[in-house]
């Protein structure tokens, strides 16, 4: 369904990850739509979740194409949203692709990815795309770390550098971010064939199509307990440690340093 009046990013990823969502032949009715601080909710099929992605502040901000509305829309009819370049129309577009998305079970693992970062960590070369709680842990342990950040502070380096450093990481942490603002068909080409690329989060869409484009593991997220998530989103919380979600891990089979 064409989006009439939307600022489209051109992004194959989103396009193909559209596609497998719709290879379901459901659709499925949304009854609720959460905009929080720092996450983004769509409760259809599952509870689906996204960084909320700010944009202009409220005083400049375009209202949501449909607010007020969105809950009366179909998952997929939302997940559309993930083409706009707005912030939070593809913060909205990514958690209703969450909400509905099928997850291939056979390649579900019980695997901590921030233990298996730090471990692979020791003494390699690691590229961060984006901040991680665990950032200055790798620092004290890799021989060599690059935090890569579009708004870089003090110690890291700009997006803009990626081309230089992640062609020599051995590791690579990446925020699912990256698939909201258009920056991942840019950095996946420089994902090194040796390197293990982890993408992190609960914004991580749970698709093995990722494995296409040179990630290794998927860390995202299932909201086991949707009304409890749903009063945390819209309380402001960053779902740290939250009763009620379930860290769901995707690996993909013969990835280069998993053994």
């Amino acid at each position: 369904m064409p989006l009439t009046g939307f600022l489209l990013k051109p992004m194959k990823i989103i396009d193909d990850l559209l596609a497998v969502a719709r290879s379901d032949s459901r659709d499925y009715p949304v009854g609720e739509v959460l905009i929080g601080l720092h996450w983004t909710a769509v409760h259809s099929r599952y509870l689906g979740l996204a960084a909320t992605q700010a944009g202009e502040s409220c005083c400049f901000a375009e209202d949501i194409r449909g607010a007020g509305c969105l809950h009366e829309k179909s998952a997929y009819e939302l997940a559309e949203y993930l083409r706009s370049s707005r912030p939070l129309e593809a913060s909205v577009g990514m958690a209703a692709l969450n909400s509905f998305l099928p997850v291939d079970e056979q390649n579900v693992v019980e695997l901590n990815a921030r233990d298996l970062i730090i471990q692979k960590s020791q003494g390699r070369r690691v590229a961060l795309v984006g901040h991680f709680q665990f950032t200055d842990e790798i620092r004290r342990i890799a021989a060599q770390l690059w935090v890569l950040e579009l708004a870089p502070s003090s110690g890291d380096l700009p997006a803009a550098d990626a081309p230089q450093y992640l062609p020599q990481a051995d590791v690579i942490g990446i925020t699912a971010a990256t698939l909201l603002n258009g920056t991942f068909e840019n950095l996946a080409p420089l994902f090194p064939a040796q390197a293990l690329v982890v993408m992190l989060g609960p914004t991580t869409p749970l698709s093995t199509l990722l494995f296409d484009y040179g990630v290794d593991v998927l860390a995202g997220a299932r909201v086991t307990e949707p009304d409890v998530i749903l009063h945390s989103v819209g309380q402001g919380s960053p779902l740290h440690r939250p009763k009620g979600l379930q860290r769901v891990t995707l690996a993909r089979p013969h990835s280069p340093l998993l053994k």
